[in-house]
């Protein structure tokens, strides 16, 4: 089998590095908006490994996360019922 075959893995261990197009679906985006984020420098920059090009999937996370808006709200309001 394979290494990168998704099957080769449990379904409660998602792989470390993601190929582009595995890493631009795991942030809910386009290949196209991922690479000018890659661009702006506002997602990471792909890891090399023997001439495959992938993506941490940690990065990811901790890129996605800075992305601005609705982690933390800013108000309660939104708590309130109307």
């Amino acid at each position: 089998m394979k290494a990168n075959r998704p099957e080769v893995l449990p379904l409660s261990l998602p792989p470390r590095g993601l190929a582009r197009e595995q890493a631009a679906a795991y942030v809910g985006i386009s290949t196209s908006l991922f690479d000018r984020l890659i661009r702006e420098g506002t997602m990471p920059k792909p890891k090399r490994a023997s001439g495959r090009t992938v993506w941490d999937r940690l990065s990811l996370d901790r890129a996605f996360v800075r992305l601005p808006g609705g982690d933390e709200p800013e108000e309660d309001d939104w708590l309130t019922e109307v």
